[in-house]
């Protein structure tokens, strides 16, 4: 059992993060701005933390195993996370990537093509930047996880595929993966590291 500090924990795949979390029995400490609809879970410490208050996120984390940090990249830059995240003495830090930094076939970037959505683009622009601080950080024990190009609710079936920077789309020419599918891959690298200093990425 680890103890697992999930910052974003009310969202969308950071409350999946959540439950597959608590299912195979680890302790969880929920970190959002209001945690209030997350209620009394055995096995969850709730925390109401604005991550961008480094002292505050740094005392939330404090004792944790690993951090996982499911915010959103336009309004929380890597600084953010990162620096709290060390400065408590947590070694490991996962973080729910995107899709938009991902490498087409010719190598270009996801973010780069043609018909990427405008409404996407400053939100992939900040997570490409996540990354790309990352890859420059020395200390850390780090894993970035992206999704495919479609992030959505749906079934946890556990059967997908695992890729490393490349954009992973399936027979029928979708490049999708549900936020329960994924929260199982992102949990196991938690159990079982296998990309430590790495992205990664999940599909069908």
């Amino acid at each position: 059992m680890s103890k697992i500090a999930i910052i974003g924990a009310t969202g969308r795949a950071g409350g999946q993060l959540l439950e597959e979390a608590l299912r195979r029995g680890h302790s969880v400490t929920a970190i959002a701005r209001d945690t209030s609809k997350i209620g009394a879970r055995t096995g969850v410490v709730s925390k109401n933390v604005d991550v961008l208050g480094s002292a505050a996120l740094q005392a939330a984390v404090a004792g944790h195993d690993v951090v996982i940090t499911a915010a959103h990249f336009a309004s929380v830059p890597a600084s953010a996370i990162v620096g709290p995240v060390k400065q408590a003495g947590v070694k490991r830090l996962l973080v729910v990537g995107g899709a938009g930094s991902l490498l087409l076939p010719d190598d270009t970037r996801v973010i780069d093509s043609a018909g990427f959505p405008a409404e996407y683009k400053t939100e992939a622009s900040a997570g490409a930047a996540f990354l790309d601080a990352l890859r420059q950080e020395q200390d850390l024990d780090w894993t970035f996880v992206s999704p495919s190009a479609e992030f959505v609710e749906g079934e946890r079936s556990g059967t997908f595929r695992v890729g490393k920077d490349h954009l992973l789309v399936s027979a029928e020419g979708r490049s999708w993966i549900t936020f329960a599918d994924y929260a199982i891959a992102l949990i196991d690298e938690v159990e079982s590291p296998k990309h430590s200093r790495q992205r990664y990425t999940v599909g069908y």
